[in-house]
């Protein structure tokens, strides 16, 4: 109605190549020394300290690359993500307000979006410093700022562009592309993370 492609419906990442690491084959990330070696330690303990053993969040980018799905629902003032996995979500605002002086750290951080033509951007600021940027670590601090922009090519495909803007772990930011692919004729399913975990305190480390 507004002119603009709408996004609502439910996506998915199109394949789990950047579930593990968020760079394609053969890239690395300009990371600081610190970062570095933290990212090192985390792939040579298969990221065993990674959030989700905890049942915590994703984070941005990170929630998008599992194999789950995800639901867009746009709305004029507001697009609402969904995540299948842990019955998550997200709020992108989009009536115009700016990011907020001194937010509350969250593990998806504190969102707003516009559009540039055809695509949506979202910045996204206010992270605490415990999310993963990928299951093997990519680590984030309180100084992360993540730019997506939502492009849908066609009907049942979209890139997401995603740029890294962390000077407390990067030295530099940097890009990637996600494609998704559009899931028709399907629904979220109920995903309870905490049903079966019997014995959460001994689960790292083992």
């Amino acid at each position: 109605a507004d002119g603009k492609p709408d996004l609502s419906g439910i996506w998915k990442a199109d394949s789990m190549r950047y579930n593990d690491n968020l760079l394609p084959p053969g890239t690395d990330a300009p990371m600081l020394p610190w970062a570095a070696e933290v990212y090192k330690h985390r792939v040579e303990t298969m990221g065993y300290e990674r959030p989700m053993t905890y049942c915590m969040p994703h984070g941005v980018p990170d929630a998008f690359t599992p194999p789950m799905p995800f639901k867009m629902i746009q709305t004029p003032g507001e697009t609402i993500v969904l995540f299948e996995e842990f019955h998550k979500y997200r709020q992108i605002h989009t009536d115009g307000r700016k990011q907020p002086e001194d937010p509350d750290p969250a593990w998806y951080g504190y969102s707003v979006g516009r559009w540039e033509g055809d695509t949506f951007v979202v910045e996204t600021k206010g992270f605490n410093d415990k999310g993963w940027l990928d299951t093997n670590g990519h680590p984030v601090t309180d100084a992360l700022h993540v730019i997506e922009r939502y492009t849908r090519k066609d009907f049942g495909h979209m890139d997401v562009a995603i740029t890294i803007d962390d000077p407390k772990a990067y030295t530099r930011p940097w890009t990637v592309i996600e494609p998704a692919v559009y899931q028709p004729d399907t629904e979220l399913i109920e995903y309870i993370c905490e049903e079966n975990n019997k014995d959460p305190q001994h689960i790292v480390g083992k």
